[in-house]
C-alpha cells in the first residue's frame, strides 16, 4: 500500500486541469467555503484531497465530485473554517 501512495505523490501534477472561476464558484467560496476545480476523470476523491492539502497547505473537510459536460470531473472541495476559500480562489485565479 505504501507503493500506491508514493505513486500518487508522483502523479500529483496530473490531477489539476483548471481552477473554476465562475460566478457560482465565487458564491460557493464566499458562502460555504468551497473551492471548485476541474480534474481528470481517473482521479478519485482521496487523491484530490491529498493534492489540495499538499499544494495549497490547507485542511480539506470534504470532497464532492461530478462529471462535467466537457468530460472532466469537477470537484467541490470544502475547506476547514480556518482557511478562506475566497482568498485562495482569488490568488489562484490571478496566478500568484
Amino acid at each position: 500500500m505504501a507503493k500506491e501512495s508514493e505513486g500518487s505523490v508522483k502523479d500529483l501534477k496530473n490531477i489539476l486541469v483548471a481552477v473554476v472561476t465562475t460566478e457560482k464558484a465565487y458564491l460557493l467560496a464566499e458562502k460555504f467555503n468551497y473551492l471548485t476545480i476541474k480534474t481528470y476523470r481517473h482521479v478519485n476523491k482521496k487523491e484530490i484531497k491529498e493534492f489540495i492539502e499538499k499544494a495549497l497547505n490547507v485542511k480539506v473537510v470534504k470532497v464532492n465530485t461530478l462529471i462535467d459536460r466537457d468530460g472532466y470531473k469537477k470537484a467541490y472541495i470544502r475547506l476547514a473554517p480556518e482557511h478562506k476559500a475566497i482568498e485562495l480562489l482569488e490568488r489562484l485565479s490571478r496566478g500568484t
